[in-house]
């Protein structure tokens, strides 16, 4: 009878253990990973628009800005002015930016383009490796590319 009272004791502790993993895990804000690396503008807005709607819904916003998606980041690029938001795509990246996201451009961006950290816009940064690896790997990451 000590070995049913010990297992059933065992059991509820593992249930209700992993009821509290996964409510915590519930509770967590949502974390919003969004990688660019396409050249089109229209693309890059609707990302933009998405990760922007995402914040004002309580996610937080990591941008990871790559390849051809990396002229985002650039302070000098001009891109087209779309409807019905008037903005572009670089106006709601910099939303983000003051609204705390973290942005980075691709580790191998900058050293591959004829562009250096100046050229970026104030508050992106460049990603390394390994805190990108781990952020991925977080079970409350949404990950989404454009």
């Amino acid at each position: 009878m000590r070995y049913f009272a010990f297992f059933a004791t065992l059991v509820a502790g593992l249930f209700l253990g992993s009821m509290t993993t996964a409510q915590a895990q519930a509770d967590d804000p949502d974390e919003l990973f969004v990688v660019v690396t396409s050249d089109d503008a229209q693309t890059q807005m609707m990302a933009m628009v998405l990760a922007n709607q995402s914040l004002n819904q309580g996610a937080s916003v990591r941008v990871l800005l790559c390849g051809d998606g990396g002229r985002l980041a650039l302070a000098n690029e001009e891109f087209p002015v779309f409807q019905p938001a008037d903005r572009t795509p670089q106006q709601l990246l910099q939303r983000l930016i003051n609204e705390g996201s973290t942005v980075e451009v691709c580790a191998i961006y900058l050293p591959n383009t004829d562009a250096d950290e100046s050229d970026l816009i104030e508050g992106i940064g460049v990603a390394q490796p390994p805190a990108i690896a781990e952020h991925m790997m977080r079970p409350t990451v949404r990950y989404f590319t454009f």
